[in-house]
């Protein structure tokens, strides 16, 4: 397309800009707005329900301005115990692990089962008594 701006504008943050920025709500107690620059849905419903497990959190959403800027603003309040920064980052932190746990689980699963070049592999998503093995 002529007028589709380049790929890599979607990517990248512009220099002086942040990736993240927070504004303090003042109209509700412990809320603060998070916008995130050149991140989509994927991104915000993860952090969204990343946020939703944990129990100093009272509400959580993101919304995305507008469906050709590649941003989203997160929306979160917190028990007064705690700020929403803090709980973002250790729910960050949180998401961090997991994702680690499920790459090497993959790994492990992907060394641990050696398929011959002919070997149709079982699918996984069928429960035990309707799998086969070929």
């Amino acid at each position: 397309m002529a007028n589709a701006p380049p790929t890599w504008e979607l990517l990248l943050v512009p220099e002086g800009m942040k990736k993240i920025t927070m504004e303090m709500d003042t109209k509700i107690p412990n809320a603060a707005t998070f916008t995130v620059l050149k991140e989509d849905h994927t991104l915000g419903n993860l952090l969204r329900m990343q946020l939703l497990k944990n129990p100093k959190v009272i509400f959580a959403g993101y919304k995305m301005p507008h469906p050709l800027e590649h941003q989203f603003v997160l929306k979160i309040q917190t028990t007064p115990d705690t700020s929403p920064l803090d709980v973002l980052q250790h729910e960050i932190a949180n998401l961090i692990q997991e994702v680690g746990t499920i790459k090497l689980k993959f790994e492990n699963a992907l060394t641990s089962r050696t398929l011959n070049p002919g070997e149709a592999p079982i699918p996984m998503h069928l429960p035990m008594r309707e799998r086969r093995d070929f």
